[in-house]
């Protein structure tokens, strides 16, 4: 398969109304093969062409380009250790029955917290809100299994925020998006950048579903949270994503660390995750038999996802706007699993005159 097929794909998703649009990219290190844009970034109370600049709320995969790259940014630094409990840097948290739970647990969703709680449903303020995450019950016991929780990288964006003595925002731009060049990347946007965001879900409000976080425990946050709320584009991704493809160009932000996090941590508990990733055979794995067994990957909510191979230093980003036509559509996980196939590291004939 060529890369004229998986343009192909995406476009006839747009014209058959699967999908509003989308912008992807792929490459090899600090090669990019192929960027496009097709669709429309809006739909529903205007119309707005997708472009390769949009900018999209990337909702998990926050955890990943935001807060793990923190966090092991910071570890690399020797500003603290992955062994290290959460409460060392939190003291405010009280988990149940007096368990510990690391840095380290946190990040291969190990912890034990569930996956979420609907704090802008039950909260009068982010006060009230931080005060219930810290004393969150337990849904397993630290370290036994894996559990996909969003509560954990909540908490690890607090512990990022209290190590460097700022904001989550600012931490971020001091530890990722400004050593790495991701201008376009940040949370909440403003100006232009947030007017022209790819609109996801429509509200009341006919401008809510552009330019402002759709998780709502997030946008109950202020807009920046550790496991979602961060906005960026193509072009800083595919950037993003050479950062763990051995690419000499792009600082190195993680040292040793690199390597640890796009290696499974969680063998024989239920999930096979790394330091933020999800590895091959994990029940987030979107990727077919084109990825290899060291390929990692990461999706969010709103139709984002990133995949790479540090070995062969293949990437490939594809941002979509799929809930601009609601939640809960299957068709974006039949999509991504389709469009990676055509991308991976073993597709034969990958490359082809598509410029």
């Amino acid at each position: 398969m060529s890369l004229t097929a998986l343009r192909g794909l995406l476009a006839e998703a747009v014209t058959t109304g699967e999908l509003p649009g989308a912008v992807f990219a792929t490459g090899c290190g600090a090669r990019v093969d192929d960027r496009f844009a097709v669709g429309a970034a809006q739909l529903r109370g205007a119309l707005r062409p997708m472009a390769l600049g949009t900018l999209f709320d990337l909702a998990s995969l926050t955890k990943v380009v935001a807060t793990t790259t923190s966090i092991l940014a910071l570890a690399n630094q020797g500003a603290l250790a992955l062994t290290d409990t959460a409460r060392r840097y939190l003291p405010g948290l009280r988990i149940q029955g007096g368990a510990t739970i690391t840095l380290q647990q946190l990040l291969t969703h190990t912890s034990g917290l569930p996956e979420e709680l609907f704090f802008w449903k039950t909260c009068s303020s982010i006060d009230e809100a931080r005060a219930l995450l810290y004393r969150a019950p337990l849904a397993s016991a630290p370290g036994a299994r894996v559990s996909y929780s969003a509560l954990g990288f909540m908490l690890l964006g607090d512990v990022v925020a209290a190590v460097t003595g700022q904001t989550l925002d600012a931490a971020v731009r001091a530890l990722v998006t400004e050593p790495l060049r991701m201008r376009a990347t940040g949370y909440c946007p403003t100006g232009a950048a947030r007017v022209h965001a790819a609109a996801t879900e429509m509200v009341r409000d006919p401008t809510a579903g552009v330019g402002i976080v759709h998780d709502e425990n997030a946008r109950f946050f202020g807009g920046v949270a550790g496991h979602a709320g961060l906005f960026s584009c193509v072009d800083d991704l595919a950037h993003y994503a050479r950062v763990w493809c051995d690419d000499g160009d792009v600082p190195d932000l993680l040292g040793p660390l690199r390597r640890e996090a796009c290696t499974s941590q969680t063998a024989g508990r239920a999930g096979q995750r790394g330091l933020g990733w999800a590895c091959r055979g994990d029940s987030f794995d979107f990727l077919g038999d084109a990825w290899p067994a060291s390929a990692v990957s990461h999706t969010g909510f709103t139709g984002t996802s990133i995949a790479l191979d540090p070995p062969s230093g293949r990437w490939a980003v594809l941002l979509t706007n799929d809930v601009h036509f609601g939640r809960g559509r299957p068709v974006m996980r039949q999509l991504r699993r389709a469009v990676h196939e055509l991308c991976g590291p073993l597709t034969p004939d990958l490359v082809s005159s598509v410029r």
